[in-house]
């Protein structure tokens, strides 16, 4: 007795007629009528009471339906039990990215997985877009996190459900730390510290040379820096003023710095960028898959 056929048994079972379940299991009436035939003569009972329009179970076709339910349902219980039996995934994922609060996203992603897949392991390059983007296109990262605006027509990408926004660091004692907020006419005249990257965006004539409109040329840019932590440092030094990202200094009560937002608001989205056609080992293809699913769902 093959179990294809008591699929096609039950079938007949529940649509009523073979016409339905021909319809249903995409295969001709009479091929379907050939297999009930032979399974009626294989267990020397009859099964149905066929008329015009219907078919009618047996008292043996009842017990048969009886009994294939169960044999159906205890073969697609083991089918299920042994396709969540997964292979194990081990390997490394190499992820670069900037400074920004995206990472916590990246987090949580790679602590979801860890609970399904131990063994895989998360290398972390930290740089500005031109450094990772580099090793990106080199081979020697899977994915990297880009801050726009970024050039992304290299890659394929998928959105960071998560914004950072632009503003000052300045010390708690200079005369600006008594705003809320920080406006472009503020900015005039003082010592400024700016991200390289920064720099090179506004040179493409973004939101971000937008913001601060016919203002920019006269900005007092004295320092450039990679990393905000270093920048802070200056700042705290009385350097002057650095324009970054929100939450990359630490700027709590036992910090001489603190932050303020600018105004009008400027946010930068962000985006996890990885090359096209790009061929992933096991595990930098489970992480992606794992980004698909909540980062896609969650827009």
């Amino acid at each position: 007795m093959e179990f294809r056929v008591l699929r096609y048994f039950l079938t007949v079972a529940r649509e009523g007629s073979i016409t339905g379940a021909a319809d249903f299991l995409h295969i001709t009436q009479p091929t379907l009528s050939r297999q009930l035939k032979d399974l009626e003569q294989e267990l020397g009972k009859k099964l149905f009471t066929r008329s015009s329009h219907s078919i009618i179970l047996t008292d043996e076709g009842m017990l048969l339906r009886k009994r294939a339910e169960e044999i159906v349902d205890m073969v697609e219980k083991l089918e299920a039990e042994f396709h969540s039996m997964e292979e194990t995934i081990s390997g490394d994922v190499y992820i670069g990215s900037g400074e920004t609060e995206a990472m916590k996203q990246i987090a949580q992603v790679a602590k979801d997985l860890q609970v399904r897949y131990p063994t895989i392991r998360y290398h972390l390059y930290s740089g500005n877009e031109d450094d990772v983007t580099e090793r990106l296109d080199k081979g020697l990262l899977d994915f990297c996190i880009l801050i726009e605006p970024a050039d992304l027509s290299k890659y394929n990408y998928i959105n960071i459900p998560a914004k950072d926004v632009w503003g000052v660091v300045m010390r708690k004692d200079s005369p600006l730390a008594s705003k809320d907020t920080i406006q472009a006419s503020d900015l005039l005249n003082i010592p400024l510290l700016f991200s390289r990257q920064a720099i090179k965006q506004t040179l493409s004539k973004n939101e971000f040379v937008d913001w601060f409109g016919e203002d920019f040329d006269r900005l007092n840019v004295v320092t450039t820096y990679n990393l905000a932590y270093n920048a802070a440092i200056m700042v705290d030094e009385g350097i002057g003023y650095a324009v970054t990202l929100d939450k990359l200094v630490n700027t709590s009560s036992g910090s001489n710095l603190c932050f303020r937002p600018l105004k009008p608001r400027l946010e930068a989205g962000l985006n996890i960028v990885w090359k096209k056609h790009q061929v992933f080992s096991a595990a930098a293809d489970m992480f992606l898959k794992e980004i698909q699913s909540k980062f896609t769902n969650s827009l």
